[in-house]
């Protein structure tokens, strides 16, 4: 961790205010950092975020609109305009939304503002991946495998697989997080993957751009932290692996990562390497993937990552109050050797979603709520009590971290605090965070990319304990959601309090969801529905159309994924019963195959 004697250094410049453009815990995160600086907060909201906790406990908070983010927090007119009412100096993004829009970075700069993170050059620079690859090729930094040029059309994406091998990925230029991703794994598949990542490309990120290269089998996703000042000091502050991950999104991450020393020694060094060419200016991310002894340049994420938590817990450096720091012009102060590492640390990404249904995203208004405790538990959150988790939004609930001197003391400290973690009212990622507490390759750290999906796909929650048939002197103590506490014999049982007892409300039934090759197939009867809330971003196949079963006929977004949905059986389409671009409701049907 930094030396105390680095701390010792005077304050230069300051904001007496600040702006935080986002929501959820990332804005409840930067706000407490900001006030332990003394520096007010001035927070935005949509209508559906009128009583979050982010609100709450800004110093001010403005609403911007309607809770779809165009009209909020993607907003930057109506952001700027709030920033000028509010007497703001600076503006914070947070992750997400507008964190990485070089554009909104140039109009807050424009507008008088400091913006709390990199140049935007340099969020150009890195923020499209065909760019980025030119740029870390000059650097003379290893990238995967793989063109700098776009893929024009499905033939040039065959002549790719041909020069580069398979199985082979078509990425997005302009994205990131797994969207506009697609893999092919034999020639035949290359033609649909080229035609799905462009077309995921152009719906999420408004360009359609895709690249080629060779996808590595079950690499080791590790990431190294920067943090550069704007007086030209570019530092490490650690590595950390955050290989498991559910559609190329990350579920654990954990720091420092299990890789060789040669393997960390140049990673550092390239990614210092990396961030220098560029000229970068505050907390990044160089993200990698790692496959034996060796390492290659993935992407840079220009903004504080989701995982930034666990890199804090091991170095002691409160990355938020480095941004901040440096945004208003101040050096680090402090060179690499000022910075040591002490422990391991491991997040777990608490998201409302059904990790045995495929992660089906699932928005719904939490319970009980009772955060974990202890020493080296950290829970970074917003949530609390009658806290709506809604479809406008991502999954996330918290984020759940330890530490502990090691990392098998960290994974039972994780365990410990995992089981003493209570939300009701919505299914979440816990079970499976729990779960692979206890999986070996997990436990002994041999686990990459390609290991949570495998093991999800046929992992089942296990069942709550049982009570027996004999129920003599049993009462009922409380309600909780879906489980209820009871007393046998003097005992206390956990019991799950299934739907349609006495008493109970009834459940509408659930369309049968079952998984298939990492899609979702819903089906009633002859309809295919939608398992989820959300926007109807395809239908696949039109009236009259032949389909066959597990064959992909609509895609559905729900909470920032895309979802596959698969016919339940061969047949003809007879109706659809949605188009691109409308709301969907969970249940309701898409099409009708006859």
């Amino acid at each position: 961790m930094a030396k105390r004697d680095a701390r010792k250094r005077p304050r230069l410049l300051t904001f007496s205010k600040i702006l935080i453009a986002n929501r959820g815990e990332i804005a409840v995160r930067v706000m407490r950092t900001a006030h332990e600086m003394g520096v007010a907060c001035v927070a935005v909201y949509s209508e559906v975020d009128r009583d979050a906790a982010h609100v709450k406990m800004a110093d001010e908070a403005y609403l911007l609109g309607p809770a779809s983010p165009a009209q909020s927090y993607l907003n930057v007119e109506r952001i700027l305009d709030v920033a000028a009412r509010s007497d703001a100096q600076a503006v914070h993004p947070g992750y997400g939304f507008l964190a990485e829009n070089a554009a909104f970075a140039r109009s807050v700069v424009g507008a008088g503002l400091t913006w709390i993170g990199p140049h935007a050059d340099a969020i150009d620079a890195m923020g499209d991946k065909l760019r980025a690859r030119r740029a870390m090729e000059a650097a003379h930094v290893p990238f995967v495998p793989g063109g700098t040029e776009p893929i024009a059309d499905a033939a040039a994406a065959r002549e790719a697989a041909q020069r580069y091998g398979l199985p082979l990925a078509l990425k997005a230029s302009g994205g990131g997080g797994g969207k506009g991703l697609k893999v092919a794994r034999t020639l035949d598949e290359v033609e649909s993957a080229f035609s799905t990542a462009t077309r995921e490309a152009q719906a999420y990120f408004k360009n359609p751009v895709v690249y080629a290269e060779r996808y590595l089998e079950n690499p080791k996703h590790v990431e190294l932290q920067i943090l550069a000042d704007k007086h030209g000091t570019v530092l490490h502050v650690g590595d950390r692996d955050c290989s498991l991950q559910r559609r190329h999104q990350k579920v654990w991450e954990e720091a420092p990562a299990c890789i060789s020393d040669a393997v960390r020694a140049g990673m550092r060094d390239a990614g210092v390497r990396a961030a220098q060419a560029i000229g970068y200016d505050s907390v990044g991310t160089i993200e990698c993937l790692v496959a034996g002894e060796s390492f290659y340049f993935l992407e840079m994420n220009t903004r504080i990552q989701v995982e930034h938590t666990v890199t804090e817990m091991i170095s002691g450096i409160d990355l938020v109050r480095e941004q901040i720091r440096v945004a208003a012009g101040e050096p680090l102060g402090y060179d690499q050797r000022a910075i040591e590492f002490r422990g391991a640390s491991i997040e777990g990404r608490v998201n409302a979603e059904d990790p045995a249904e495929n992660f089906r995203p699932a928005p719904g208004t939490v319970g009980a709520y009772r955060e974990p405790a202890g020493l080296g538990v950290r829970v970074d959150s917003a949530a609390y009590p009658g806290f709506s988790v809604v479809p406008d939004y991502d999954s996330l609930i918290a984020k759940l971290v330890v530490w502990a001197p090691t990392r098998a003391e960290a994974l039972e400290r994780f365990r410990r605090a995992i089981d003493e973690y209570e939300i009701g009212g919505v299914p979440t990622t816990l079970p499976i965070l729990r779960a692979l507490c206890d999986y070996s390759p997990v436990r002994d750290a041999t686990y990459g990319t390609a290991t949570l999906e495998t093991f999800a796909s046929s992992w089942r929650p296990g069942d709550a304990a049982s009570v027996p048939r004999d129920l003599p002197r049993a009462t009922i103590a409380r309600a909780s959601g879906e489980t209820i506490d009871v007393e046998v014999n003097d005992k206390r049982y956990r019991v799950r309090f299934p739907a349609g007892l006495p008493g109970r409300d009834p459940v509408r039934k659930a369309p049968r969801v079952v998984k298939s090759n990492g899609s979702t197939l819903a089906a009633s009867g002859n309809d295919v529905r939608s398992p989820m809330h959300g926007v109807v971003v395809e239908i696949g196949a039109s009236v009259g159309e032949s389909v066959e079963e597990g064959q992909v006929v609509a895609v559905v977004e729900a909470m920032k994924m895309m979802n596959e949905i698969r016919a339940h059986r061969s047949g003809t389409i007879t109706a659809t019963h949605a188009v691109a671009g409308a709301t969907i409701e969970a249940n309701a049907p898409l099409l009708t195959i006859g």
